[in-house]
């Protein structure tokens, strides 16, 4: 990816991981919590930043702020797209391996990469299916990033064809 496909999807390609790092662990605590989503998401920016601000340094910023945009985008649209996503996502599983016995986190990192391959167009599939992988690398250790691959670019194929 060059500097100029970074410009075009707005923002670094690490902000935009954290972006969507910051998006799963506020859509998942949304299927726990009775809180709305809105406070959900202003106590996940609050902890990234406080991360970001690395005290050790003297407060100096280790990293970017996440893509509030991204972020409201990708929250909002699981949300209000989240029967029609569930029905991608199912046409992509194999028959024994179901949504609906899958574990909410790894179902969460899929459907926030099925609305982006689905509804973000103008970010290359590739840079969406990296990042989610990253994502999934940061809570499962073992087989998980490699279906969440299989399945991202098994949709991508199939929603951008």
């Amino acid at each position: 990816m060059t500097q100029q496909n970074e410009k075009a999807t707005g923002g670094s390609f690490a902000a935009k991981r954290l972006t969507r790092l910051v998006a799963v662990q506020a859509l998942y605590q949304a299927s726990y919590d009775e809180e709305d989503l809105g406070t959900i998401l202003k106590r996940c920016l609050s902890e990234s930043d406080a991360i970001l601000n690395d005290e050790e340094s003297g407060g100096e910023r280790i990293g970017e702020k996440p893509d509030a945009q991204l972020l409201s985008q990708i929250t909002q649209g699981v949300t209000q797209h989240r029967a029609a996503l569930e029905e991608i996502l199912a046409g992509a599983l194999s028959e024994k391996f179901s949504a609906g016995r899958m574990e909410i986190l790894l179902k969460t990192i899929l459907l926030a990469g099925v609305f982006e391959l689905h509804h973000h167009a103008e970010i290359p599939a590739g840079v969406i299916i990296s990042d989610y992988v990253d994502v999934t690398h940061a809570f499962f250790n073992t087989k998980e990033p490699g279906l969440v691959n299989a399945v991202l670019d098994r949709l991508a194929k199939a929603l951008r064809s």
